[in-house]
This record gives structure tokens, sequence and C-alpha cells, in this order.
């Protein structure tokens, strides 16, 4: 696109050759006028006269004139026509010619106005008055004519109109090419003022020659009368101009109101350029460092501020500021080639525009923060802080839109994907590596995904692949391969290299249920992938009873709660001695009036999903301590244990509620025992320690249940104050047949001791595991050995009833009263040496 420049110096080169042809075309006019001068010389003192008088009427015609700038050029209005018609009148064709380009010349002279102007104007004037001379020549005109006031009109009108269209035809051309603006847009600008003014010049005309005719000595009045009707003229197009130059203003301002800042420079500097008529409009922006330039053709210009301009001359700045003239925003700069200086009026004008222009961009500014805060924040709705994925709503959004297209889009599947064991990083790293683990994840499954897909985060470690436009549902399981695949090679962590396995759930979209069933859908495969250990499964209704059965349950959750349909087991935790029950532990089951005994796997995700965790955890606890009093008062004074969820750990409502209960049963804080799992996180820790602390501080002890059985264990237990540890099952059943299994319980047991805490081995079903447990050190367990879980009741009864003998106990002892036991080198005597706990 050719620059301002460009465009000034292509009107410049036309003008110069237009002005060019003119004058040549003129040269060869006054060369054939004055050789017939020449060949018929003034004869008579008279004729001689009358060419003095005619320089002298044409140069005053030129000077007495009506002034319009264009740009850094002045155009004229003149009576130059007037004077020429009258001179073709009365004498010669070639006489006049000649006398008007004299006449000219001299009045540039005395006005001193650049040679070009001076060339152009003498050409012009020597080129209309030749075609007028022309036109009476043709009607076979005389001076004698000028008796006959009929013989007279026609001829001087016809003379007179040939002068008019010569005049603007050739400089209508000229005025184009300077102010850049078209022909027919010229020919059409004040065409009623134009032609209002040639019928007062023509009218003048054949007035004057009337007085001629009658009365040479009448022709004084002819000044006065010009002189007149040029004043009231000159007005006219001044009222003219200003008028035309309001309008514009508004129409300008009005155009301003839009809320786009790069539409409003663009209007305010095309329009300014012409509602000024400059040769280039600047705006520059304080706020942002920018600078706009360009012209009626439009911005040639937009950049920082300081880069040079191409146009060179007169500037004109004005301030950007508003009415009170508290705030500037910028300035706005009028660049002319020439020497220019506005008027008044323009001046005026020009204020004005510069505070309608502050006010317009100011609003878009406004807008355009306003604009952009809410695209920040509809991004933030809609995306993942951390990784920059899709959020959940997003992908609901997006997949609930698609599916309702689906017909015309191909099929469409979700790809659910969990990371395997993350949690692990989180606790041995931190959060900060689990972050980066998580942002890598991100871009390795937005690198692996098509452009048609959608990768989102849902939360935690779990995220999601929408696949659009699929030619056919087998092509997703190819797809998922791939994405998961990507996975597969470790990730760079600080130094070190970490290896994440993930699971992913398979799901194409289903005739009815909408995003929410595939979503759903796809969860179901993932944990049938987790289930088998494989790496990535397809959703088979057939394999959907147990999570449509747990839907199920969930729907029934306030009619358990409500209708008391939650009981409490309990198992016995026994000194492995001894054979003496120490305490016991709380297990709850669901009583369902259709299912019948339901276990709590399959109903306490639902619980605490629900919203009815505080209500559930109150009527637990409640039949937890009703058992314990009832023991109690039977003569047993045995503690009872509770599981206790982390987000009951999250309620800061939770510790007043279990020490109200305590005290509504009457029993001590320390007869019940809080086990907490590992699946607690650091940063919910960050959020319990409070919780637990107030709990400890009271009397309640803590029990650390499933202990090893995530890599989070002493982290745990430098944060969290447990009175005790409990050993999973797990590393029971195999101690026998794993060395690795009885490293742990023996590792777990020297903790315990050195920390000064009570250890408790879970899953202990035979006595040989019995007698190992107890060799090792550990003096407490529970498992299917002692007793399976039973109602308070029965447990009551059991004790009663005893072992040997011996109430309270529900197996034999190891050894004899009295007997001397040579320990095993593996067992080390359980010393209790008085360790400080660390620190929570």
């Amino acid at each position: 696109m050719p620059s301002q420049a460009q465009n000034d110096q292509d009107n410049h080169r036309r003008l110069t050759l237009l002005i060019g042809v003119i004058v040549v075309a003129a040269s060869v006019v006054c060369a054939l006028s004055l050789m017939a001068a020449v060949a018929h010389p003034p004869a008579t003192l008279t004729e001689a006269a009358t060419i003095v008088a005619l320089i002298s009427m044409i140069a005053v015609a030129t000077m007495v004139k009506a002034r319009v700038r264009i740009r850094s050029t002045t155009h004229s209005i003149t009576w130059n026509e007037t004077a020429i018609v009258v001179g073709v009148a009365v004498a010669p064709a070639p006489w006049v010619v000649l006398c008007t380009a004299a006449g000219v010349a001299v009045a540039f002279a005395v006005l001193r106005l650049p040679a070009i102007k001076m060339a152009f104007s003498v050409g012009k004037n020597a080129i209309v008055a030749a075609g007028a001379g022309l036109t009476l020549v043709t009607l076979d005109w005389t001076p004698s004519k000028l008796i006959d006031f009929v013989h007279l009109v026609g001829p001087i009108a016809l003379a007179y109109l040939a002068a008019t269209l010569l005049d603007e035809i050739i400089a209508i051309p000229v005025i184009a090419i300077a102010s850049g603006s078209s022909v027919r847009q010229q020919f059409r600008m004040n065409w009623d003022l134009r032609g209002v003014g040639v019928a007062l010049r023509f009218l003048v005309t054949i007035c004057t020659l009337l007085l001629l005719q009658a009365d040479p000595r009448l022709l004084v009045a002819v000044p006065p009368l010009v002189l007149s009707l040029h004043l009231a003229y000159s007005t006219r197009i001044r009222s003219r101009t200003e008028q035309q130059a309001w309008q514009r203003l508004a129409r300008t301002t009005d155009a301003l109101n839009v809320v786009d800042l790069d539409n409003v420079l663009t209007t305010a500097v095309t329009q300014a350029a012409e509602l000024f008529s400059a040769d280039e409009v600047e705006i520059e922006l304080r706020d942002g460092n920018r600078a706009v330039r360009g012209g009626t053709g439009g911005i040639t210009f937009d950049g920082p501020t300081g880069t040079p301009t191409d146009v060179d001359g007169t500037i004109v700045p004005t301030p950007l500021e508003g009415h009170d003239r508290t705030v500037d925003i910028g300035v706005l700069r009028l660049r002319f080639r020439g020497p220019v200086q506005l008027s008044e009026r323009e001046q005026y004008t020009l204020r004005t525009f510069a505070s309608a222009l502050c006010t317009a961009v100011r609003n878009a500014q406004a807008y355009a923060e306003l604009a952009r805060v809410a695209n920040e924040h509809a991004y933030a709705a809609a995306h993942d802080a951390l990784t920059g994925l899709a959020n959940r709503r997003h992908l609901l959004d997006e997949g609930t839109e698609q599916l309702s297209t689906r017909h015309a889009d191909g099929v469409t599947a979700l790809v659910l994907i969990d990371l395997n064991h993350f949690k692990e990083v989180n606790d041995t790293l931190g959060h900060a590596a689990g972050d980066q683990v998580l942002v890598q994840v991100a871009d390795r499954l937005r690198g692996a995904a098509q452009t048609s897909d959608l990768v989102a985060r849902l939360g935690g470690d779990e995220f999601a692949v929408l696949l659009r436009g699929l030619p056919a549902p087998a092509v997703a399981a190819h797809r998922a391969e791939t994405l998961l695949a990507t996975l597969h090679e470790p990730f760079d962590l600080d130094g070190m290299r970490i290896s994440v396995e993930a699971s992913g759930g398979i799901s194409v979209a289903p005739s009815n249920g909408g995003m929410a069933e595939l979503l759903r859908r796809a969860d179901v495969a993932m944990y049938q992938a987790k289930r088998a250990g494989q790496r990535i499964s397809s959703y088979a209704p057939t394999r959907d009873t147990a999570d449509l059965g747990r839907l199920t349950l969930g729907g029934d959750l306030p009619r358990a709660v409500a209708d008391h349909e939650f009981v409490v087991n309990f198992q016995p935790i026994v000194d492995l001695g001894t054979g003496e029950v120490t305490s016991a532990e709380a297990l709850a089951r669901w009583r369902h009036p259709t299912h019948g005994m339901i276990d709590p796997l399959r109903f306490l995700e639902a619980v605490e999903r629900s919203g009815l965790l505080p209500a559930f955890a109150e009527a637990i606890l409640d039949q937890a301590l009703i058992a314990a009093a009832s023991w109690r008062d039977a003569g047993f004074d045995v503690p009872v244990a509770v599981n206790v969820s982390p987000r009951s750990l999250l309620d800061a409502r939770f510790p007043g509620s279990v020490l109200a209960r305590l005290r509504a049963h009457d029993l001590p804080p320390d007869r019940l025992v809080l086990e907490l799992t590992e699946t607690l996180t650091l940063s919910q820790l960050d959020v319990v320690d409070r919780v637990l602390s107030r709990l400890r501080d009271e009397g309640v002890r803590l029990a650390l249940d499933d202990f090893g059985t995530g890599y989070s264990s002493l982290s745990l237990l430098s944060r969290i104050p447990v009175h005790e540890l409990k050993i999973d099952r797990s590393f029971v059943t195999t101690m026998e047949s794993s060395a690795e299994a009885a490293a742990v319980i023996r590792s777990t047991l020297d903790l315990g001791r050195s920390l000064d805490l009570d250890v408790v081995a879970e899953g202990v079903e035979s006595e040989p595991q019995r007698r190992a447990l107890w060799e090792l050190g550990c003096v407490a367990g529970q498992g299917h050995l002692f007793a399976r879980p039973v109602p308070a009741g029965t447990l009551l009864a059991a004790m009663q009833r005893g072992s040997g003998g011996r109430p309270g106990a529900l197996a034999a002892p190891l050894h004899d009263a009295g007997a001397v036991i040579r320990l095993s080198q593996n067992r080390r005597q359980p010393g209790r040496a008085r360790l400080p706990h660390l620190p929570a």
C-alpha cells in the first residue's frame, strides 16, 4: 500500500504536468494573438488608451478576490471573466488575450505570489480570453451591436458562458489534484454558490456594457457596484464555508462515537484531514506510546512515538484534553506542507474536535479495559489456572454443544485419564513438584491431541480429552492409546526423572443422557481399568451394574440418615500376649431395607459427596459412645475407636461436636480414639492442624490407620500429634512369606518405641501371626483370630463370657503366668523409653 508521502509526490507530479500543459497551450494562444496584434496595431490614441484600460481592469479584477484555503494552498475566486468579456466586447480578441496575460502578470507581481501560481493563472486566463473572443468572432460580433440591447445579450451571454466553462474546466482539475479529491466532487461542491456568482458577474458585465454605450462617463459607477457585489458574494462564500465546516464537525464527532480504539483513531485522522484540509494528521497517545498518522486516504503509520514523518512544513498542535482540562491523554497535530495560519473559526473548531476526540479515546480505552477484564474472567471461568487447559465447566459446555450437533460432526467420545499414585509425588516431593508434573502432563496431552480435540483438567490428577468428529467409534481406542503413550516416558523434575503411570477410560457418546452420562461412563471405564490392572478400558454396559447400584444407593441416603438405617459393629483390639480386650474399633454398616447389610466401601464415598457427612458422622459417633458407656457400666472400661473422614477434619465445627457427644454420654475424652487415614495430604494438614490440636489437647486420642501403605507416613507423623499407629493388614497377611513385609513391621515397631507410640497390627488371622508379631514387640492386634465385627451387645457378651475363665479375654495367653520366656533375638524388649513426641 503506497504511503501518504508517495501519494503526495504523485499528486505533485500530476499537478506540475497539468499546469505545464496549460502554460504551453496558453503560450501558443498568446503567440497567435501577438502575431494578429502586430498585424493590426492600435491606430489611434483611443485604441491605445483602451489597451491600457483593459490591462488595468484585468489586474484590478484579479486582485479583488475571495480566498479559499485547500491544505497549504490558498485558491482565489476572482472577477476576471467579467473583465475579459467586457474587453472582448469592445476590443479585438487578440488585444484582449495579450492584455489579460499582462494584467494577470501585473497583479501577481504586485501581490508577490509564487511563480507557479502566476504561470497557471496567466495561462488559464489567456485561454479563457481566447475562448470568449473566439465565441464573439464566431457570432460575427462588432462593437456597434452594443447599441442594440436585444442583439447585445445573446452573444455576450454565449461568450460569458464559454469563459465560465473554460475557467471551470481548467481550474477544477487543478484544485482536485491539489486537494487530493475527485474532479466530480469538486464540480459538485458549492455549485449553487458558483451559479449565483456567475449570474451576478454576468449581470455586472451587461450593465457595464450598457453604461459604456449610454455614456462612457458612467463607467465610474462600475467599481463601487463591483466592490459591493464582491463583498456580498465573499460574505456568502464565507458563511457557506463555515456552515459546511460545522456540519462536517458534527458528522465527525458523531462518527467518533464507537467503542473500538482503532476505529476511533482511523475516523479521527481521516475526518480531521478533510475537516481542516490538512496534508497529514497525527494523533499521539501517551498511554501506550502510540502514534497514528494519515490523511483523507486512510492511515499511513501506526507505531511508536518519535518516528519521523515525511510531511515537513507547518505544524499545528492541539492537546487532547477534556473540557475541564484536567485530563491530558496526548496531542493532535495538523501538518501542512506550506505556511498556513488557521482562522479564528478553524482554531475554535480544532479545539472542539480535540475535546471530542479526547472523550472518544477515553471511552474506547475504558471499553477495551472492560472487555479485557471480561475476557480474562471468561477465560478464567472456563480454564484451569495451573495448566491452562479447559476446566470441567468448559468441558461440559463444549461437550453438550457437540452432542447436540453430533449427527453432522461424526462420532464423539471422551477419554478420562487419572494418574496412578500421584499422591506419592505430592507427599514425597511436595506440592510444588506435583504442580510441575501436572503442567508437564497437560503439555504432553495437549501436544498429542488433535486440533479438533478438547483437553481438560477436571481437578486434582484427573484429565479428560473430548474427541470430536471421529469417523468410527473404534478410532477412539486408538486415539486414547496415543494419548496415554505420551505419559509413558519419565518426567524431568528438577534434575530427577519421575515416572507417573496413568489409567484411562473411554466412552462413546450415548443415545441419551447427554454430557453428564458420557462423563459418568468414562469414569466407570477408568475405574474398570484400575481394578483390572489395565492401562485403558472402554465402557461396557454389562460391567456397569455396581456403578449403577452406587447411584441408586446415593438417592437413598437422605432416607437412611433420617430413619437411622446406619448401624455400627465393633471389632475388638486385644493384647497379643494375654488375649485381653484393650479397645474396640467401630465399623459402620448400612442396614438397607431392600439390599440388606451394605459394606461401607459401597456407600462412604457417596455419603461424603452428598453433604450428609456431618449427620452421618454424628450418628456413628453416637452409637460408638453409647456402646462404650454400656461396656463401662458392665465393668469393662474399654475405649472405642472411630474412623474419621478427612472431610470431617476440614470442618471447624467437628471438635465441638465430638466433645459435646462425649459430655452427653459422660465419657472421658481418652476413652475415644479417632482413627485417621493416610489419604490426608500435606495441603489438607495445613487446614486440619487446629482441629487435631484441639482434640488432642482435650484428651481425645488419635491413631494413624493403614500405616505404611502410603509414602507420606513419616511426613504425616511429623505433623499429626497421634498416639497410636495401626499396621495395615496387607503386611500382616504376607509377613510370613515376604521379607519386605516383615521389615516394614519391624521398622514400624521400632518407630513406635522411639516415639512412644502404641502400635496395633490389623488382620491377625492365625496363631503363628499372633506369636510372630508378639515376638517382634507388637503388643496389640485385631483380626478374625479374636473376633469378627459384631454388634455392641454381642461383643459385651463375649467379654463377659471370656476365655479360659478370664472375663474380658478373647484368647488364651501365649504363656502361663510366671513362666520364664526365652525371647527370640529378633524381639526387642519394649522398654517404653519415654522420648519426646515430634512437634506437630
